[in-house]
């Protein structure tokens, strides 16, 4: 009979997970019908754009990543996350800004609608309230009103799902709502598999996380996971470019390797091409000793693969803080230097420009 750990008991999960993250895992079916829903309501009337720019940081920037990856071969207008104060030089009044911050009050996000606002820029904004909220309303710009109270890794559907919705109201894409209705599906298929009642094994190893397509940026969302729920070093790469660099790191790691899991997302349709290279690396890093794990999606359209594996990394990272007695809510670095930014008083300038508009 298996050994049990701290994840067989429901009493000692809840205990460890004092604000119960595992809950955004458990309902992610449930929010991201919920975000389709708020993006319906949001009015567009903008021209089609020739870039769209979706400005935003950490896990309000990651819905950008994924918009990126989804669209890459079915929106024929280019798409960039900027995670900067400001807007890319080539911006202008053919430029779509999606301003993407779940608190509202993002300093370098303010900035960056700061610079769309003179550029006259077609924006959009994704908040839940803050100062973002505030100026969407005085400017009368489009905007997708979030639920608030939620850690803002646990967002994501709610910063991703409205951007695909206002784009085929742009009529830039079609399809979403049938990519959403089975994505949701899927989730709850997830959900109900990997629910606290369910018996799970998880080892503790610095993992790799290995995508390729449209799980490039799903990869980057595996790996902040486990840097921000499970407190855990993590990294991220993807095919094909990884086996031009990543692949040689491995070459002579000797007694390093028992420290790392290698995780790769696989796809039942991925390219021949992306196929030969992952079972060709696969091969290489056996050699080497490497935990290799595999993530398998599901679903069929892109935007339930996608999802599928986000959510698989969702609980995979909770439940490893669980097993490493940690509670995966607060993410204290990230608080302590949000304090030590207010004193540079940057944010405050900020608004003051933002509130000379009108």
């Amino acid at each position: 009979m298996p050994e049990q750990t701290t994840l067989d008991s429901v009493q000692q999960i809840k205990r460890i997970d004092r604000s119960n993250m595992l809950s955004f895992c458990v309902e992610a079916p449930k929010h991201y019908g919920k975000a389709a829903e708020l993006a319906k309501s949001a009015t567009v009337s903008f021209k089609k754009p020739r870039a769209i720019i979706v400005a935003g940081m950490g896990g309000s920037a990651i819905g950008g990543e994924l918009l990126k990856d989804w669209a890459y071969n079915r929106i024929d207008v280019p798409i960039e996350v900027c995670r900067e104060y400001s807007l890319p030089a080539y911006a202008d009044e053919d430029t779509l800004v999606f301003v993407s911050s779940y608190s509202g009050e993002t300093e370098e996000t303010l900035s960056a609608l700061l610079d769309a606002l003179r550029r006259k820029c077609m924006i959009a904004c994704i908040s839940s309230g803050g100062k973002l909220v505030e100026l969407a309303e005085k400017l009368s710009l489009p905007h997708v009103n979030l639920p608030s109270g939620m850690a803002p890794r646990a967002t994501l559907p709610y910063m991703f799902m409205p951007m695909p919705i206002i784009l085929q109201k742009m009529g830039l894409t079609s399809r979403v709502e049938y990519e959403a209705s089975e994505a949701l599906k899927v989730l709850g298929q997830i959900s109900s598999e990997n629910s606290p009642e369910v018996r799970t094994s998880v080892n503790g190893t610095v993992p790799a996380v290995y995508g390729f397509g449209i799980y490039r940026a799903v990869a980057q969302r595996f790996k902040t996971q486990f840097n921000e729920n499970s407190k855990n070093p993590a990294k991220w790469e993807y095919f094909p470019e990884l086996n031009h660099n990543e692949i040689v790191g491995w070459e002579a790691a000797e007694k390093f390797a028992k420290w790392f899991s290698v995780i790769l997302i696989r796809d039942a349709e991925e390219p021949v091409e992306i196929r030969q290279r992952i079972e060709t690396t696969k091969e290489i890093m056996s050699k080497e000793k490497l935990k290799l794990l595999e993530v398998q999606s599901r679903g069929k359209s892109s935007l339930a693969k996608m999802a599928s594996v986000i959510c698989t990394g969702d609980f995979v990272s909770v439940y490893l803080a669980v097993l490493r007695g940690i509670d995966p809510t607060p993410v204290e670095t990230i608080t302590l230097l949000k304090e030590k930014l207010k004193q540079t008083g940057v944010r405050e300038k900020t608004v003051r420009e933002l509130q000379k508009f009108k």
